[in-house]
């Protein structure tokens, strides 16, 4: 078997192009005019040198929900499964994904079933998305599922957005502010050190202190950057290990001001995620399960499981939340109302929307407290570094 590369055009007249896997170029043009494509051109595809760890084998979610958004149109438009995977599979851009949605496409073909052929690839679709397909193709509903899919997960890149802007703009700030100050300690302080060394000028503490720290970054500033690039390694392999993981979601629960945002966040994960499940006629134990891992924290995590662990006892799901002490009130009164009326997927949607505006909220009042003091926080460091080197020349000046 090797890889094609080839050319032509479709029943409509569009030029298509793309790598198939063949005995021979005759077998793959045969393959093609199946498909009713015109073949214009068939050539091996010549070798690339590859290096593993530049290999990008990842799929964004947002490109997953635009994938499961036009697969449910032309399912709904009643085109086969198999034309429609070739579809998008042609107009994929990701080449991993483009290799994924093709290798589904050939397992569809063999006679395995849309979920079965997706859940090769763990790193593209997870558990949430191959029960779904899996309750889709159950009850003939697989548009309606990859639908609702397509909704749930770009809220989730929305919710991400979201946390993303509470972190980026503080950190970048406070990036700012620090490589700032290093260049001035470096490269600024320096000069005016030999002046005032020149003049013999008595400086004042604040002087001197900038002074020695200017010495020690001059001296040390090249420990200093390995010794910032060794933190955010070891905190990468750390988030990595089981009792890592515990550590660090247990701080973030806890940090003032973004504690709360991280717990919302989580909620809003859970309420989503479990009433998408339950919606989609999958398992309640199930359904929890696979909601403990999208939590996104390992404390709330392990609540959901415990929560899981209750409900096999034979508990209701509100009692079951309620025996955690994790989840707040008002989602345990929520969804007792659920339990009680048959409508608990529906209320825990409601609620995901309303975690959705109470995140928006959060993180609106969160950038609106911390602009004013991270810029008070760089104009004092700043504003420190300069004064400290004008203090002598104000005491010089007085002398005269």
């Amino acid at each position: 078997m090797a890889v094609y590369i080839w050319k032509g055009k479709n029943r409509y007249g569009d030029s298509v192009g793309g790598e198939r896997v063949a005995r021979s170029p005759d077998d793959l043009a045969r393959y093609l005019q199946k498909e009713q494509i015109t073949v214009s051109s068939i050539a091996p595809k010549r070798a690339v040198l590859r290096l593993p760890f530049l290999r990008r084998e990842k799929v964004k979610m947002k490109e997953l929900a635009i994938y499961s958004r036009q697969l449910s149109v032309l399912i709904d438009a009643e085109l086969p499964l198999i034309q429609s995977l070739n579809i998008l599979a042609e107009q994929t851009k990701n080449k991993y994904f483009k290799k994924v949605i093709t290798t589904v496409r050939e397992d569809v073909e063999a006679g395995a079933s849309l979920n079965q052929a997706k859940r090769k690839f763990p790193k593209a679709f997870d558990d949430l998305y191959c029960n779904l397909i899996a309750s889709g193709e159950q009850s003939g509903s697989l548009d309606t599922m990859l639908q609702r899919l397509s909704e749930y997960i770009e809220k989730i890149v929305k919710l991400k957005g979201q946390v993303k802007q509470a972190m980026i703009y503080p950190s970048a700030i406070v990036l700012f502010a620090l490589c700032v100050s290093v260049f001035l300690l470096w490269k600024v302080i320096p000069i005016f050190a030999g002046i005032f060394e020149e003049l013999g000028a008595a400086l004042p503490f604040l002087t001197q202190f900038v002074i020695n720290l200017s010495h020690f970054v001059s001296s040390y500033l090249i420990y200093m950057v390995l010794g910032v690039i060794g933190l955010v390694i070891g905190y990468r392999y750390i988030r990595r290990t089981e009792q890592g993981r515990w550590v660090t979601d247990r701080f973030l629960l806890r940090i003032p001001l973004f504690g709360k945002l991280m717990s919302k966040v989580a909620m809003t994960r859970i309420t989503r995620t479990l009433s998408t499940l339950l919606a989609g006629g999958v398992s309640m134990l199930e359904s929890m399960k696979i909601t403990a891992t999208t939590a996104g924290n390992k404390i709330i995590e392990k609540s959901v499981m415990d929560a899981r662990r209750h409900v096999t006892e034979g508990r209701s799901l509100t009692e079951s939340f309620k025996e955690t002490g994790q989840f707040p009130f008002m989602m345990t009164q929520m969804v007792s109302v659920g339990e009680a009326t048959g409508t608990l997927d529906q209320m825990l949607n409601r609620l995901a929307d309303f975690y959705d505006d109470e995140v928006t909220a959060t993180v609106a009042a969160l950038l609106s407290i911390m602009e004013p003091m991270l810029l008070i926080f760089v104009g004092g460091v700043v504003g420190a570094l300069v004064l400290s080197m004008y203090l002598p020349i104000f005491n010089l000046m007085q002398q005269f």
